[in-house]
């Protein structure tokens, strides 16, 4: 369920550089995270082939780390979307389903994409085989993202600490009652968190993500929003 490509997305909240469903890049190096440690590969297919969609939550202050002009960076910002991608659950995922137009407006969904550049990028690779219009797509997506109730005890960070990757998914099942620890798995990179990720059925329900595996580091360093 996930896949090897987890190196070159997160960079993509700047400019874009092709990536595969689970990527991230930290600035302390190559991320190994719920995907990477998979054997997935990419494969194209028609449109809304998928079994189920990957929501993708990156821990920005990784990233602003070594991007402090990125356009998200300004805010401050804890967990931002990275993306809500169709994965199918022999490990495959479909990519670049058609070359159907993005959104007509794309600054409506500025409070999810601040990058224009990684709205159109997540609309061609992976909105496109999701079987739904791209304003469609991205209403879903925002749905999915503010389902998601971000821990305090992260948000409110004021210098860097450690915890291990259980820890930091049980805040989020305290922090989501409605969320399955099942459905969670947790991205790193050199021993940083990266993301956060969801299991979701095509309704946007959290399902078991039944080989998606977490980053295995036995703590993981989360430097603080707005560092």
């Amino acid at each position: 369920m996930k896949q090897i490509a987890l190196i070159a997305c997160l960079a993509l909240l700047l400019p874009l550089a092709g990536c595969g469903p689970h990527s991230q890049n930290p600035p302390s190096g190559a991320a190994t995270s719920a995907t990477a440690q998979g054997a997935a590969s990419p494969n194209t297919a028609s449109s809304a082939s998928f079994d189920f969609y990957l929501l993708n939550l990156s821990w920005s202050p990784e990233f602003c780390f070594s991007h402090p002009s990125a356009a998200e960076c300004a805010s401050h910002p804890a967990f931002v979307l990275h993306g809500m991608w169709p994965q199918n659950n022999d490990g495959t995922y479909p990519e670049n389903c058609s070359n159907a137009p993005g959104p007509s407006d794309p600054d409506q969904y500025k409070d999810i994409y601040a990058d224009q550049g990684l709205l159109a990028h997540e609309w061609q690779t992976h909105g496109t085989c999701s079987g739904l219009g791209p304003d469609a797509f991205f209403s879903a997506a925002r749905t999915a993202y503010r389902s998601v109730a971000i821990p305090p005890t992260l948000t409110g960070l004021t210098s860097q600490t450690s915890l291990p990757p259980d820890q930091i998914l049980d805040l989020f099942t305290a922090s989501n009652p409605a969320i399955p620890r099942s459905s969670l798995a947790l991205s790193c990179g050199h021993n940083y968190l990266t993301a956060i990720e969801v299991c979701l059925d095509k309704s946007l329900h959290p399902i078991a993500c039944s080989a998606v595996r977490s980053c295995r580091a036995n703590t993981v360093r989360i430097p603080p929003p707005g560092q």
